[in-house]
């Protein structure tokens, strides 16, 4: 029986991870801010089977209070999923430094310091990290520049850590997913249809969570193994670049 952590985990993305991974048969932890929401998902899930620890990880200490947590109620970790943070997107001259360091507290330094508390768990049992990242780290634009920036500091801390992970046993890679069906994508998409979004984001079709989420499961099973520093471009061809 695994033990994973996902962060994020109220909504979107991190909750259909969460409510995957324990589809798979592992006992899942589930952290974000909302704890209304987590306890929601621990209802689906079980209460001997999942643990909600409602935290605000821009904050330095509470990192480590999830990991504790986890290994507290379930004696061990096997898995983490980083995937809390959303950064504002906005024309450059309306941003503030407020804005960066915020975009970088919640999604850069709360996957450090995740990963920081988690790894001597994981190196024990020769676990695993999925850092769910987006497409803007490799193709930025003009509206997402804190984004963008926070996204490739992530791919980076991924490959760095990937190359510490053939060391201590430990596999780390990285999903970049594109547009997925999302409450931020909702608004997004209200001010234009469907098919002109897709048009002008040169996609094949919005990504669903599910879809995310399956890929998580395919990067921790046996078969996903001899993933390690992988980016996966999972973004329905919104990544043009070689």
């Amino acid at each position: 029986m695994k033990i994973a952590i996902v962060s994020g985990a109220s909504r979107g993305i991190g909750n259909a991870i969460a409510l995957r991974l324990a589809s798979e048969g592992m006992k899942v932890v589930l952290c974000a801010r909302d704890e209304n929401l987590l306890n929601e998902t621990v209802a689906k899930i079980g209460a001997d089977e999942s643990l909600a620890v409602a935290v605000d990880l821009r904050l330095p200490d509470s990192a480590a209070k999830v990991v504790d947590a986890a290994v507290a109620k379930f004696g061990t970790l096997d898995v983490l999923v980083n995937n809390a943070g959303a950064t504002k997107r906005g024309d450059f001259e309306s941003l503030t430094d407020d804005d960066f360091i915020d975009g970088f507290a919640l999604k850069y330094f709360a996957a450090v310091r995740l990963t920081r508390a988690a790894w001597p768990h994981l190196k024990k049992q020769r676990g695993s990290i999925v850092n769910i990242v987006g497409a803007g780290g490799r193709t930025p634009g003009a509206l997402f520049a804190i984004g963008g920036s926070v996204n490739a500091a992530v791919l980076s801390f991924t490959k760095a850590m990937s190359e510490k992970g053939i060391q201590d046993g430990v596999q780390v890679n990285a999903i970049n997913p594109g547009p997925v069906r999302t409450a931020r994508l909702a608004k997004r998409l209200e001010s234009t249809t469907e098919g002109e979004f897709l048009r002008d984001e040169r996609i094949a079709r919005i990504g669903e969570p599910e879809d995310i989420a399956a890929l998580v499961a395919f990067i921790l099973s046996p078969n996903g193994r001899y993933m390690q520093g992988s980016l996966v471009d999972f973004d329905g061809g919104s990544t043009k670049t070689i």
